[in-house]
């Protein structure tokens, strides 16, 4: 969920001009009523700082009444809080401060990485409800061992989150590789050691039988944080999700570029020199075999087991080997890099995953490269900074882009009539159960109420 400033920005009038004319002039009154919902909402939930009715209408575009209308929906459906009203400095009603609501609606991520496996839940508000964390060695597992794993974990975190009264949207698994988004399996992860494996059997594993789940690449949904972190209006960079391999995402205005299949942004299978090491990808001289994270410490003389952390203290104890391994791999992502910005035209990098911490002593070595390969490079500014998503940012942005659908589809959560929606694709619509502790339904819109001088 990307923030891109308050309701009033004229970034977000011009997102919601946009929307509003893909409806067309023949939508109906309850397809456009439908619309407006996910856009009020969305304004609220990529806000920087609370915004009161007043700010919807200038960004929207819609009148302060049907606002006001709207967002009186979204607060019985507890997906929007009323803060306490704030004083105004010109004459007028106090401007009540609306926020997305808390621990209401959440969306699960998990992942399936070479080290560890992980499962999240998070809000509307980007809280995180509940988290488990198992790391152990994944490189050449099977499916049929890992899913159920990771069942497990996702069923104390969905537990841990209704235990708070949530209600979860779905779940999204982030994985290392290939993923067909066209005809859905797992194409390949070649550190994990799967190829062509169809992964629906986690739909059969609990609580995914009931709640749905999707699947999707790691670096691509570390985007979707990053995005939501940066609090930028349509941000473009390559977001690189630095691991045991090296996935990449292109952001441009701040949508992920997926290309047909998905299949974009293996950046760690760049070649770096044709004449280089073995990778396990079947190739030779691959980014990964340079800058990957078994590579680093193997190339500094320490147990690919341990933390990142033990490589920089090494290199910051001044330990030979260790400096020369993250020379080594700078230089090595640096060429990489170039060639993307000479194809692209996109000049900021983000480094995340264990690339985070190691930026200070990376970004030498990679700018060193870029300025020397990149066309362009006299003119522009290439920019290379740490990530500000975190270590588990694929995960997170797994949630992220499960909750991304309620923004967009509010009425199957509450804020409309009883079949006014449509199910969303994948993900369960509420059940009358579900909606049993959210309070009274709406019985639509209805006449407009008094406008709110807010």
């Amino acid at each position: 969920m990307n923030a891109r400033g308050t309701g009033g920005s004229a970034a977000a009038r011009t997102k919601a001009t946009s929307r509003a004319h893909s409806t067309g002039a023949g939508a109906s009154q309850s397809a456009m009523r439908e619309h407006n919902l996910g856009l009020v909402l969305e304004q609220i939930v990529d806000a920087t700082e609370p915004v009161s009715r007043a700010d919807l209408a200038v960004g929207t575009g819609l009148t302060r009444a049907t606002v006001s209308a709207l967002v009186d929906l979204l607060v019985s459906a507890r997906m929007v809080h009323e803060l306490e009203p704030v004083a105004r400095r010109t004459a007028g009603r106090p401007a009540v401060p609306l926020v997305p609501a808390r621990g209401t609606i959440v969306g699960i991520g998990l992942e399936a990485n070479v080290d560890y496996l992980g499962a999240c839940a998070i809000d509307l508000a980007g809280n995180v409800i509940a988290e488990e964390i198992v790391e152990d060695d994944f490189r050449h597992s099977s499916p049929d061992e890992v899913l159920p794993l990771l069942g497990g974990l996702g069923s104390r975190v969905v537990d841990a989150a209704t235990a708070h009264g949530a209600r979860v949207a779905g779940a999204c698994l982030a994985l290392p590789g290939i993923v067909d988004r066209v005809n859905g399996p797992l194409r390949l992860a070649p550190n994990l050691g799967w190829a062509d494996d169809d992964l629906s059997a986690l739909r059969t594993v609990a609580p995914f039988d009931t709640i749905g789940v999707r699947v999707a690449n790691e670096a691509n949904l570390a985007a979707v944080a990053e995005i939501r972190a940066l609090h930028a209006a349509r941000p473009s960079f390559l977001y690189v999700s630095g691991e045991v391999g090296i996935g990449g995402a292109l952001v441009d205005g701040g949508v992920v570029f997926k290309g047909d299949h998905g299949w974009s942004g293996e950046l760690g299978h760049v070649t770096v020199d044709p004449n280089g090491p073995d990778c396990t990808c079947g190739a030779e001289g691959c980014l990964e075999t340079y800058a990957g994270k078994d590579s680093l410490m193997a190339a500094a003389g320490l147990a690919r087991d341990l933390p990142v952390e033990a490589l920089i203290e090494a290199a910051r104890l001044g330990d030979t080997r260790a400096r020369d391994a993250l020379a080594r791999g700078g230089r090595a992502l640096g060429i990489a890099l170039s060639s993307f910005m000479n194809l692209t035209d996109i000049n900021e990098v983000v480094l995340g995953g264990i690339y985070s911490p190691l930026t200070d002593w990376l970004v030498d070595h990679v700018h060193r490269e870029l300025h020397k390969r990149v066309l362009t490079a006299p003119w522009v500014d290439m920019q290379v900074k740490a990530s500000v998503s975190g270590t588990r940012a694929a995960m997170s942005g797994a949630a992220l882009s499960v909750l991304r659908l309620v923004v967009a589809n509010p009425g199957d959560w509450g804020a409309l009539e009883p079949g006014a929606w449509s199910e969303l694709d994948g993900i369960p619509a509420p059940t009358a159960a579900d909606h049993a502790g959210a309070g009274p339904r709406p019985a639509g819109l209805g006449p407009a109420g008094q406008e709110e001088d807010a």
